[in-house]
């Protein structure tokens, strides 16, 4: 079995996981979805997504929790970016201090996701400058 080239969205904004889908499946990635960190975990234990984008602000279970679950999955665990939408310096540094490795800010575009992507390895670069 090949490594999953899937992008798991969590978020609890439909329209932001549906948007955040498309990129990601125009990009060349499979992508899915979860509305809230404990299914987000659920899934990740299930199906080892290669990467996690991550709402900062989620209902009942929130980022930080989540973090705190993921990093007890066992074998590949997903990159996780967090997605804000404050350029909060400390709000990076907490998520970071429990394994999110990377950022993003809200609203993102194709690039913004495709750059992510490109510099975590799971697009080549070249091939989202000839998409873009």
């Amino acid at each position: 079995m090949t490594a999953s080239k899937t992008c798991l969205v969590v978020d609890d904004s439909e329209l932001i996981r549906e948007i955040a889908g498309r990129i990601i499946t125009d990009l060349g990635l499979e992508a899915d979805d979860a509305a809230d960190a404990s299914a987000a975990i659920e899934y990740c234990r299930a199906e080892k997504p290669a990467a996690v984008f991550l709402d900062w602000d989620l209902p009942s279970m929130g980022a930080l929790d989540f973090l705190r679950e993921a990093a007890s999955l066992e074998g590949d665990r997903p990159v996780i970016i967090l997605c804000a939408t404050e350029n909060d310096h400390q709000q990076f540094t907490l998520a970071k201090a429990a394994g999110a490795a990377h950022h993003i800010l809200k609203p993102f575009d194709k690039g913004a996701i495709a750059a992510k992507l490109a510099e975590i390895g799971l697009i080549d670069p070249v091939s989202e400058a000839a998409n873009g």
